[in-house]
């Protein structure tokens, strides 16, 4: 089995069947994944097979979940998990990636420009400091993959959320104990957890179990969050 075809298959046994186009796509990703990675760290995972299941399909196993036409924001998107692969997906959403570090938002600009993806932008700057690029509470959704514990990510996300958008979490089977820590962050933050979705991951040798969490911002976000980044690592909500 070739590289296109296991792409293909592996996205097909997660009932997700891909457009000629679309795997072109991810192929073209892969490639420019790896050349950039030879210069700077973006992933530690380079083998073609293990990027498609743990990089690619794993970021888009709720690719359908969204509204069309949804205004979606990736806040820590490092490579452009899960932001890329879901936008690959569904052109539709209006996708916006924040990361840190420049050279991971110089990488995801050109990933832009080489997959030809329209209303998608990448933002250098970190979750606090974002309302100096983008509105408050302007956001249908906004989404993380590995990126903290849920109760610093729930203040991370929060302020950029519409009222009655969603934050959405993708965790692994882990969760629950980052649910209980999170209790407080919930209610300061005004937040009401629509669903815990567990999906299985049918990788090429085993089944993997993630967990992605469904929260609905209901209040307005007070304007004292998120707060600075030593205050919200060295004492979250």
């Amino acid at each position: 089995m070739n590289e296109k075809e296991f792409l293909i298959e592996r996205f097909k046994q997660n009932n997700i069947n891909l457009y000629p186009e679309q795997v072109e796509k991810f192929l073209t990703y892969y490639s420019y994944l790896i050349e950039t990675n030879k210069k700077f760290n973006l992933t530690a995972i380079t083998d073609f097979n293990e990027v498609v299941e743990k990089h690619f399909l794993d970021s888009c196993l709720n690719y359908n979940y969204f509204k069309e036409g949804a205004s979606l924001c990736d806040i820590g998107s490092g490579a452009g998990f899960p932001a890329i692969p879901i936008k690959i997906l569904r052109p539709d959403l209006n996708v916006t990636m924040v990361d840190s570090l420049n050279k991971r938002v110089n990488f995801l600009q050109e990933i832009i420009e080489k997959l030809n993806l329209p209303n998608t932008k990448a933002i250098h700057s970190r979750a606090q400091e974002l309302a100096n690029f983008v509105d408050r509470e302007c956001f249908d959704y906004t989404i993380a993959r590995a990126v903290a514990p849920l109760n610093i990510l729930l203040e991370l996300c929060a302020p950029y959320t519409k009222i009655n958008g969603e934050i959405i979490s993708l965790k692994s089977v882990n969760f629950d104990n980052e649910l209980k820590t999170a209790q407080n962050a919930i209610k300061v933050l005004g937040l009401e957890l629509k669903n815990i979705e567990t999906i299985i991951l049918q990788t090429e040798s085993e089944k993997i179990t993630r967990k992605i969490a469904y929260f609905v911002k209901k209040i307005h976000t007070p304007p004292c969050y998120p707060r600075p980044k030593n205050k919200v690592n060295t004492n979250p909500l």
